[in-house]
């Protein structure tokens, strides 16, 4: 027989698992409020406050807002995707669209004196002033993808 070996004790490592949901929303916009809802859901699945939760929530309404409006233009024959990451240290949102693209950095300011009284513009300022990272990719199969992430 073997002679036993003794192995030093090791430390307990705590487990973190990573969990996903998936959406498939239509390109109306009563699709943003499931959107929103969803996303609620999934912070608090998370184990992350409610002070947390509205700036997350209000960024995924904006940045399905913008897939369903500026995107896909509310084509019904179009879909938005958005998918929730629990990370270890961080909460990662992606936004796809199946729209033409655009470039953020044509976006004008909303906080400019000449631009304050628009009524639209202001979304993807409200994306980074509530999310720690917001950005943009365009997608090789065509579309845009809006990736949002609040560390904590």
């Amino acid at each position: 027989s073997s002679p036993k070996r003794n192995f030093p004790a090791r430390e307990a490592v705590p487990f973190v698992t990573e969990q996903t949901t998936r959406l498939v929303l239509p390109s109306h916009i009563e699709a943003v409020a499931d959107a929103a809802a969803a996303a609620t859901g999934f912070v608090q699945s998370c184990g992350l406050g409610e002070e947390i939760a509205f700036g997350i929530e209000m960024a995924v309404r904006e940045a399905v807002t913008n897939a369903i409006v500026h995107g896909n233009q509310e084509d019904e024959a179009k879909e938005v995707e958005v998918t929730f990451h629990c990370l270890e240290h961080a909460l990662e949102i992606e936004v796809k669209d199946q729209g033409e693209g655009f470039d953020p950095t044509a976006i004008p300011d909303p906080t400019d004196p000449a631009n304050i009284l628009k009524t639209s513009g202001r979304g993807i300022f409200l994306m980074r002033s509530f999310m720690d990272e917001v950005d943009w990719l365009a997608r090789p199969e065509g579309g845009t993808k809006v990736r949002l992430v609040k560390k904590f």
